[in-house]
C-alpha cells in the first residue's frame, strides 16, 4: 500500500466515524491548486472499495459536492471590484448553499449539488440528489471556515500547501493565463483573498484534521483534539 493511499484510508477512517447512525456534513477546505478535488474523489473511491474501517463502518457511504456550484453571477463577484477583497467577500451564494445542501441534507431529503455555471455565468437546471440516511457528504472548496459557516459541520479537513507549491499547481489548469510566482500580479486577487481568509478564519487552526498535501506522493495527516 503506497503512502498516500494509507494516509487518504485513516482520513476515511475518520471521517467515517463522525456522527455515526446518521448524516454528517465535512468541510474540505483548502487553497485553490490543493488538492481538494483530487481527494474527494479518492476518499469516494476508497469508500467504495470498502476501505477505512471495519464492519458496518467500511460500508458507510460517502458523497462529495462541491461550493463551486454556488458562486454569485459575475456582476455580482465583481460588482465591487477585482481584487482580494471582493474574491474573499464576494465570490459565493451562501444562502443558496444551505438552503439546496445543507438543510434538505439535515432533514433526510434529496440535496440540489450546483445551481449556478460559474464558467457559462448562468443557472444550472436543479439535479436532485437522494443520499443515504447514514451518509458522509464531504463539500470541497475554498473559505469554508469562515465564521459564518463553522457551524454547519459535524467536522472539517484542512488541505494544507503552500502558496509556492499551490499556485503553480493549480494555474496549471489555466495554461498561459498566470504566472506561477504567487507574488505575481496575475494572482494578486485570489492569493490576496486567501491571506484575508487566514488573517479573519484561522483555517488550519480550526480544521479537525490537517492533510499536508504538498508532496503529493507522501501526504501526511494530523488531528486536532
Amino acid at each position: 500500500m503506497s503512502t498516500r493511499i494509507r494516509v487518504l484510508t485513516d482520513l476515511l477512517t475518520g471521517l467515517r466515524a463522525v456522527g455515526p447512525g446518521r448524516r454528517a456534513l465535512v468541510a474540505l477546505d483548502g487553497v485553490d491548486g490543493a488538492g481538494k478535488s483530487t481527494i474527494a474523489r479518492e476518499l469516494v473511491g476508497l469508500a467504495e472499495e470498502g476501505s477505512g474501517g471495519t464492519g458496518t463502518a467500511a460500508v458507510r457511504p460517502v458523497a462529495t459536492a462541491g461550493i463551486d456550484g454556488f458562486h454569485h453571477a459575475r456582476a455580482v463577484r465583481c460588482a465591487r471590484g477585482k481584487g482580494p477583497e471582493t474574491f474573499y467577500r464576494d465570490s459565493y451564494d451562501y444562502s443558496a448553499f444551505v438552503e439546496s445542501v445543507v438543510e434538505p441534507f439535515r432533514r433526510g431529503e434529496a440535496i440540489v449539488a450546483a445551481v449556478w455555471d460559474v464558467d457559462a455565468d448562468r443557472p444550472i437546471e436543479p439535479e436532485p440528489r437522494i443520499l443515504p440516511s447514514d451518509c458522509v457528504l464531504l463539500v470541497e472548496g475554498i473559505f469554508l471556515h469562515r465564521p459564518e459557516l463553522r457551524s454547519l459541520w459535524d467536522a472539517s479537513v484542512w488541505v494544507d500547501v503552500p502558496f509556492e507549491v499551490s499556485v503553480p499547481r493549480g494555474n496549471e489548469r489555466f495554461p498561459g493565463r498566470f504566472d506561477a510566482d504567487p507574488e505575481d500580479e496575475s494572482n494578486h486577487r485570489y492569493v490576496g483573498g486567501q491571506r484575508l481568509y487566514f488573517a479573519e478564519a484561522t483555517p488550519r487552526e480550526q480544521a479537525t484534521w490537517v492533510l499536508d498535501n504538498r508532496d503529493l506522493d507522501r501526504p501526511t495527516l494530523t488531528g486536532r483534539p
